[in-house]
């Protein structure tokens, strides 16, 4: 009876591998976590200029708000977007492209 339960486990494996379980493959990950970082900007100072900073300093960035951004998934830009004010003092991302290789193909 193993040899019977090792077999099914293998056919349900290999369906699940090529997309043929019914979207239960997508489900089982959409718990999952993942880190998306923002790419806000960049700013281009000497080293006597940053170490010369104090508690408080502030690096003025290269953006503002309705500048284009990265979005950025495992070192990979997935989409752009828009800075945009969220709140008083909050910042958020309006997407506006999804990266064309980051899309499936039909």
């Amino acid at each position: 009876m193993a040899d019977k339960k090792g077999i099914m486990d293998e056919l349900i494996v290999g369906k699940v591998a090529a997309g043929q379980d019914g979207g239960h493959q997508i489900a089982a990950i959409n718990n999952v976590q993942m880190n998306v970082s923002v790419i806000l900007g960049g700013a281009k100072m000497s080293v006597a200029a940053l170490l010369g900073m104090e508690r408080g300093a502030v690096i003025e960035l290269d953006k503002k708000l309705g500048d284009p951004v990265s979005i950025v998934i495992n070192d990979r830009v997935v989409a752009k977007g828009s800075l945009v004010q969220v709140g008083e003092n909050g910042i958020g991302v309006t997407l506006t492209e999804i990266a064309q290789d980051f899309v499936p193909a039909n």
